[in-house]
């Protein structure tokens, strides 16, 4: 294997999985999440050179179902890692909050529990934000659309749906609209709102509304696709089958990919729906 600086190449194709570049004949792939982190530190961001494909054979390796639904020009997840993790105080916070909460146990007896609360949730709202079902039903079946986003409490590029925080005055269906069109480009219906749903209540009040959106694909704007991500914003898309949703989770996670609770619940209800015959 030879190891070559990609800082000034230009991609020639792009798949979910990679990158793929032409260098003097030879096709060259990214490094996924697993490879990625046992590189050394300011080493060149390296590629596996190989033969070149059969001709005309698509330059693409390691293909899957999965296929982007919309991505940046060129951006690896590579160099994202946590730096360093330090105390901070409720003063400090912007985003989160630390409490002692002082309750009755079903006995009677006095205790306290400690619990992270958001600060961005809008005055008299009950909830913080919504995640998004968006389906696209295509000729060759209905596929959903994910994300790939780094994280950085838990130092991985996480796979997720498009989701969001609610902002003062929006209903949670104006929210789903608005945060899938931001992050994915698609504008889509809403067709299903589910109730309230919390994320972790043994350790913050932190919860969320399900809102499914279908999404006509005949439509020009979903046919030029146009994010509109904030400028700390790092979002790849990409769209799985449904059918295929558990397995390519796996495969996700076998390559150092983080599995969002929300994928897996909703990929693992599928497998369930499937193997119960429901």
């Amino acid at each position: 294997m030879s190891v070559i600086d990609i800082d000034n190449l230009n991609p020639i194709k792009w798949d979910e999985r990679c990158t793929v570049f032409d260098v003097g004949g030879a096709f060259l792939r990214g490094l996924s999440p697993t490879e990625a982190g046992t590189r050394p530190q300011n080493s060149p961001r390296a590629l596996e050179a190989s033969d070149p494909p059969a001709m005309g054979a698509s330059p693409v390796f390691a293909p899957s179902q999965a296929q982007p639904a919309s991505t940046s020009a060129i951006m690896s997840f590579a160099d994202a890692k946590v730096l360093s993790i330090t105390p901070l105080s409720n003063d400090e916070s912007r985003w989160v909050s630390l409490h002692s909460i002082t309750y009755k146990d079903p006995k009677g007896t006095e205790r306290t529990w400690e619990s992270a609360q958001r600060r961005t949730r809008p005055a008299g709202a009950d909830i913080d934000g919504v995640g998004i079902v968006a389906i696209l039903d295509k000729p060759t079946g209905k596929e959903i659309i994910l994300q790939k986003q780094y994280r950085p409490p838990v130092d991985k590029v996480v796979i997720e749906v498009p989701a969001g925080l609610i902002d003062a005055g929006e209903t949670p269906e104006q929210a789903a609209v608005r945060e899938l069109k931001e992050e994915t480009g698609y504008v889509g219906a809403v067709s299903e709102t589910t109730p309230i749903m919390y994320n972790d209540p043994g350790f913050c009040n932190t919860n969320l509304r399900m809102v499914h959106v279908t999404i006509d694909m005949s439509l020009p704007e979903n046919q030029d696709l146009k994010p509109e991500l904030e400028e700390n914003e790092f979002i790849d898309v990409f769209t799985v089958p449904l059918a295929s949703l558990w397995e390519e989770c796996k495969k996700l996670e076998a390559e150092g990919y983080a599995i969002d609770a929300r994928v897996g619940t909703f990929a693992e209800g599928i497998l369930l729906a499937q193997r119960l015959k429901l």
